[in-house]
């Protein structure tokens, strides 16, 4: 739009053009989901990362929930990701936001992969929930939670969420959920064992975590 206003002679800049269209109440009209809703019930956990260096597998994991429109339906999408070294160690699909399945995908990945020092997640029910954060908490893990608002706190997996979404939920259809699983199971398996990223040295997220594990001192 700025460009456009630029072009039919209009000298204004990115900010004022955004103040102007909320002003105008002009937005996008693709429908929006609310994937991270508080409850003001639960117990919140401060933000442990932000001048954390994380430089070895299994230091931090993080999570987040997002939301597949699929055909006339929706599904949401919860993943369990190690932060240093981008690996998905778990997740599930649900057509509703109970807690269960949040829990079900942190059960396993503590199951197969041990367990972090930090876990980070957002404010959301699902996770400031008695059920989710019981499980963290008997397993001794200390609780990270970002601050309100701030998607950037988590940014690796909403750039999990970006490739998901644009190389597989936006330009494929699904026949139903067993579908869907199936090739979100295949996506997944791509990314972490084959799939290159260039901040990891253009190595796969499954040998950068398996590799830093093996080269981990034995405590």
């Amino acid at each position: 739009m700025t460009a456009y206003l630029r072009e039919q002679g209009y000298f204004v800049n990115r900010k004022r053009v955004i103040k102007l269209m909320h002003k105008l109440g002009l937005q996008t009209i693709y429908q929006k989901k609310r994937t991270s809703v508080s409850n003001p019930e639960n117990l919140v956990y401060p933000y442990l990362i932000r001048k954390l260096e994380i430089n070895r597998a299994n230091q931090v994991w993080c999570t987040d929930i997002t939301y597949l429109p699929i055909g006339k339906g929706y599904y949401y999408l919860v993943v369990i990701m190690d932060w240093y070294s981008r690996r998905v160690l778990s997740w599930r699909i649900s057509n509703t936001m109970d807690v269960k399945f949040c829990c079900n995908a942190l059960e396993e990945a503590l199951e197969k992969y041990g367990k972090p020092e930090i876990f980070n997640s957002d404010q959301g029910s699902q996770f400031t929930s008695k059920e989710f954060t019981q499980i963290l908490l008997q397993a001794e893990v200390k609780i990270s939670m970002d601050g309100r608002g701030r998607c950037f706190d988590n940014i690796f997996i909403e750039r999990l969420w970006r490739s998901l979404k644009y190389e597989l939920i936006y330009i494929y259809e699904f026949e139903d959920g067993r579908h869907l699983n199936q090739e979100i199971k295949n996506w997944i398996n791509w990314y972490n064992y084959e799939r290159f990223h260039q901040a990891l040295d253009y190595q796969t997220p499954y040998f950068v975590y398996q590799q830093n594990l093996s080269t981990l001192p034995v405590t």
